[in-house]
């Protein structure tokens, strides 16, 4: 079976399904970015959503890729099984398949980056020049683009995953969802009806263990909004720091293909990260809790470390969520 490649030639085209390749001859053969019934229930219809430039938005209801009849038909399959999982709300979620969460939230950050590259390649274009990747980059979307096409293609995958997803109790009401990511990293995270979502697509689980200390004092805590954002900040820095670059192995029969993600032994000795640097840490968080009005000068006076309300500075002892005095 051929499996299609996009980013081999970067062939981003509104002629040919985003997810298969396969041509496209119905001008109305698009799938939603953005569901229907998140577009419908938290009152997106009408709204722009604004790319990384500011200069191009699309409303949500028109931010759609171009897709086959099969591949629409699948991903509104697993839009609903997705929508009654939300429904029930942190439980709902936690019993949903892993991999149906991964599908999910792929699609709209692959959709993102897709016409993040579309914009950039027609104004490469228009300059008679070509758009071009890093080797590093188009290794990267291409397995993460591959790892997309196991929605109807036989792509299965072994026991290490090449993503790692954490869910935590958040208190958000049902009106709410509040979408963030960074395409470009791979990074998404999502807080709806109780429940918080962190994405990393292709961190082979590097960043979610570089965490596991604050995922496991959390465990069950239904985290105040300001939290959960803190905890976004600190698997995107992670991201950005992350100096090791995960491997997958890709083995294949004639049943398909199985994408393995490298298992690095805990005595190894690597480093997987650069150095923290609180500076520009503090600068991210200040992106992120700008809702609440802080600033950088409110979250980094130096020689001490950025606030936390995740963590007591002093002990690294949990910030209850009732102790914070911010409204939500």
């Amino acid at each position: 079976m051929q499996y299609f490649n996009p980013f081999e030639n970067l062939h981003f085209n509104e002629n040919s399904c985003f997810l298969s390749g396969a041509d496209l001859d119905k001008e109305d053969s698009k799938v939603n970015i953005f569901p229907e019934w998140v577009i419908e229930q938290f009152g997106y219809k009408g709204k722009k959503f604004t790319l990384m430039d500011t200069f191009h938005a699309y409303p949500y209801e028109d931010f759609k890729l171009p897709s086959s009849p099969d591949v629409k038909a699948a991903f509104e399959k697993l839009d609903k099984e997705v929508q009654a999982a939300f429904e029930k709300g942190y439980e709902g979620i936690k019993l949903l398949d892993e991999k149906k969460l991964f599908l999910w939230m792929g699609k709209i950050v692959y959709g993102i980056l897709y016409h993040e590259l579309t914009i950039e390649k027609e104004k490469m274009e228009r300059r008679e020049n070509k758009l071009k990747l890093s080797p590093v980059l188009k290794k990267r979307f291409s397995l993460f683009h591959l790892m997309l096409q196991s929605l109807n293609a036989p792509i299965t995958f072994g026991e290490k995953k090449p993503w790692s997803i954490s869910i935590v109790k958040l208190k958000y009401s049902k009106d709410i969802f509040h979408y963030r990511d960074s395409a470009i990293n791979l990074l998404s995270s999502l807080g709806v009806n109780g429940v918080g979502i962190i994405v990393c697509f292709q961190d082979n689980g590097i960043i979610t263990a570089e965490h596991a200390d604050i995922l496991n004092k959390i465990n069950d805590t239904v985290l105040h909004p300001v939290q959960f954002e803190e905890l976004c900040a600190r698997f995107l820095y992670s991201d950005y720091i992350m100096k090791h670059i995960p491997l997958s192995e890709i083995k294949s029969s004639e049943k398909g293909l199985l994408i393995q993600a490298e298992s690095i032994p805990k005595d190894s000795g690597e480093v997987f990260f650069d150095r923290w640097e609180d500076e520009m840490f503090a600068q991210l968080l200040a992106n992120y809790w700008e809702v609440w009005g802080l600033t950088m000068q409110d979250i980094y006076k130096p020689p001490n470390s950025p606030i936390s309300f995740l963590e007591n500075p002093k002990d690294y002892s949990f910030i209850v969520p009732e102790q914070i005095k911010l409204p939500f």
